[in-house]
């Protein structure tokens, strides 16, 4: 056999040092992993949304069943609203107050005074009387729906409701979310109106501030849509916490430890979807 030239063989070397080295398998793997987990995650994400969308679905198909869920609309509309007074006064009482606060030393030497009542009215209504309302009922609104749904759901009692021809939507499903939808704005209204008083009696008692010079700054850029905006706002956000918890607690799996996790995700989400929410409102009607 004849032997190759030490040319081509020296060619051959050159050029086998110049292809890089084929990554194994292992090195595949490790790079890959951010891929795949990113792509399990939006496959997961594309589902949730879907059958989100597929009870959302049902739930207005149920409302025709107006007697088996109008008289549980009362009872939830307590829950929901009524029951949540407290905390979100609470909230509000001290954003209010460091609401003018801080307008005082962030207008020390250079704005009028009265201009805290333009900051404390405008953000009280457009941004913190809102979101903030939001964020506190859906950690006690959205966890407490998903947590008796989803102990109904491990215990059987969902299974027990269509065994026995009761549509489970319209029964557990349907007024928990017009409740939402109904009492959000009522409490939302009651923070708004709690965050701006408690920023007026700051002014007063420890800025310096007469009452007329504080509500002609709160009048000075009022416009009646603030009101309307803060409404829809806290509608949007009455039904995805509402409806939002009520997924986490249907598709509940796992007993007692699976309550816990669906709990603990309709309040994540909700809180997310709130956040995102907020964003999208304010670009599409500002």
């Amino acid at each position: 056999m004849a032997r190759s030239s030490p040319k081509l063989m020296s060619t051959a070397v050159s050029q086998a040092k110049e292809v890089p080295p084929h990554p194994g398998p292992f090195m595949i793997q490790i790079l890959g992993k951010p891929f795949v987990a990113l792509g399990r995650g939006s496959l997961i994400l594309a589902s949730s949304i879907g059958r989100w969308g597929a009870l959302t679905a049902e739930m207005i198909r149920a409302l025709r069943h107006v007697d088996v869920w109008f008289r549980l609309l009362v009872p939830q509309m307590a829950r929901v609203g009524v029951d949540s007074v407290p905390i979100a006064l609470f909230i509000a009482l001290f954003t209010g107050i460091v609401l003018a606060l801080q307008a005082s030393y962030t207008f020390t030497g250079a704005i009028p005074l009265y201009f805290v009542g333009v900051l404390v009215g405008k953000t009280m209504m457009l941004e913190l009387g809102p979101v903030l309302t939001g964020l506190a009922l859906s950690g006690r609104v959205g966890a407490n729906i998903a947590a008796e749904l989803g102990t109904m759901r491990v215990t059987e009692q969902v299974d027990a409701l269509e065994t026995l021809a009761y549509p489970p939507v319209a029964y557990l499903v349907v007024p928990r979310v017009l409740a939402a939808v109904i009492m959000f704005p009522v409490v939302t209204a009651l923070a708004i109106g709690t965050g701006i008083l408690a920023g007026w009696a700051t002014s007063i008692q420890l800025l310096d501030m007469s009452s007329a010079e504080f509500i002609s700054g709160l009048t000075l850029f009022f416009l009646p849509f603030d009101v309307t905006f803060a409404m829809i706002k806290a509608t949007s956000f009455g039904f995805m916490v509402a409806s939002i918890g009520c997924f986490f607690g249907f598709h509940t799996q796992g007993g007692a430890e699976g309550v816990g996790h669906a709990t603990t995700r309709a309040v994540v989400v909700s809180s997310m979807v709130i956040l995102v929410l907020d964003a999208f409102w304010a670009v599409v009607l500002l």
